[in-house]
C-alpha cells in the first residue's frame, strides 16, 4: 500500500513532544510510513508507523510497544519483545489499516545497562521484577502520556489495542484514549522465556491466557470413528 501523508495530521503537543517528519518505510509484509517525534524532556526520539487512513474516526488496530533493544534488535529469547513487535506488524499489515508507537523506553523505563544488570540478577535468582526491585526501580517504570499527543497528531481516538497488559489499558484509559477493543498477542512463549511471563503474568496482571472461542465459533468435534 502507499505510504500515507502526515500533511493533513493536526500538531503535537507543544509541552511534551514535536513532531519531527516522516519517510517510506517498506517491510517485509508492508509499506508503512514512519514518523519521528522528540520529547521536550529527554531529548528521545519515539517513532509511529502508520498503515493506511486512520484518522476517520474508526477504532484503529494498534500497538503501544516499548523499545527492547535485546529482543527487537538482537533476537533474544529472554522475553516476548521482538515477536510481539512482529507479529503486531503483520497484523496491522493483514487489516491494511493502523499504527504502532515506539516508545524510547527500554527495559520497562530502567534503560538497557540497567536492564542487563537486571539480567544478571535473573541468573543469580530472580525474577524480573524483584530484579527492577533490587536495583531501585518500580517494577514498571514506564509512562505512557505521550501516546496521547502522537495519536492526536494522526487524529486517532479509539484503539483496538494489542496487548496483553491491562496497565497498558488502564494508563491509556486515564489518558482519555478510548480502548474499544483488546487484541491478545501471546507469542514466542519457550523455554528461555517461560518463567519471565510466567512473573509477567503472576505479578503484573499480565493477561497469558488464550481467550476462550464462543461455542458459536468452535470447531466441531471430530465424528467417532466406526467401532468394528
Amino acid at each position: 500500500m502507499p505510504a500515507t501523508s502526515a500533511n493533513s495530521a493536526a500538531p503535537a503537543n507543544d509541552q511534551l513532544l514535536d513532531y519531527v517528519t516522516s519517510c517510506a518505510l517498506p517491510t517485509p509484509w508492508a509499506q508503512f510510513t514512519l514518523h519521528a517525534f522528540v520529547e521536550h524532556s529527554t531529548g528521545k526520539e519515539h517513532l509511529a508507523m502508520v498503515l493506511g487512513d486512520i484518522g476517520d474516526g474508526a477504532p484503529v488496530l494498534a500497538r503501544v510497544h516499548s523499545e527492547c533493544l535485546t529482543g527487537d534488535v538482537l533476537f533474544s529469547q529472554r522475553c516476548d519483545c521482538g515477536a510481539q513487535l512482529e507479529g503486531a506488524l503483520q497484523r496491522i499489515a493483514q487489516e491494511g489499516r493502523g499504527i504502532l508507537l515506539y516508545l524510547r523506553q527500554e527495559g520497562r523505563g530502567i534503560g538497557l545497562v540497567n536492564k542487563i544488570r537486571a539480567y544478571r540478577l535473573q541468573e543469580a535468582g530472580a525474577d524480573t521484577v524483584e530484579a527492577n526491585l533490587q536495583l531501585g526501580f518500580h517494577a514498571d517504570a514506564r509512562n505512557y502520556e505521550l501516546c496521547k499527543p502522537m495519536l492526536e497528531q494522526f487524529g486517532v481516538k479509539k484503539l483496538r489495542l494489542m496487548t496483553n497488559n491491562p496497565r497498558k489499558i488502564d494508563a491509556l484509559t486515564r489518558l482519555g484514549i478510548e480502548v474499544s477493543d483488546r487484541v491478545p498477542l501471546l507469542v514466542n512463549r519457550n523455554a528461555f522465556n517461560n518463567n519471565y511471563l510466567n512473573t509477567k503474568q503472576a505479578k503484573l496482571g499480565h493477561m497469558m491466557t488464550p481467550p476462550a472461542v464462543p461455542a458459536d465459533q468452535a470447531p466441531s468435534p471430530a465424528a467417532a470413528p466406526d467401532v468394528i
